[in-house]
C-alpha cells in the first residue's frame, strides 16, 4: 500500500511541475498573443513566478492581434 501512495505521490508532483514550468506560462502567453515557446524557456531558465508576473505586467501584444 505504501508504494502505491508513492507511485500516486510522484504522478501528482510531476504533473505539478509540468504544469507550473510549462502549462501554465504557455496558456498565459497564448492567451495575451505572445510566443509560448518564449515564455516557456523563460520559465524553465528563470522562474516560473518570475515568467507569469512579466506576462501580467506586459499584457497583450496589440501587434499579433487579430
Amino acid at each position: 500500500m505504501e508504494n502505491i501512495a508513492g507511485v500516486l505521490f510522484g504522478f501528482l508532483a510531476v504533473f505539478l511541475v509540468v504544469w507550473f514550468f510549462i502549462l501554465l506560462p504557455a496558456g498565459m502567453a497564448e492567451r495575451r498573443n505572445r510566443s509560448q515557446l518564449i515564455w516557456v524557456l523563460i520559465s524553465l531558465v528563470g522562474s516560473p513566478i518570475l515568467a507569469c508576473l512579466l506576462l501580467l505586467a506586459l499584457g497583450d501584444d496589440g501587434e499579433k492581434a487579430e
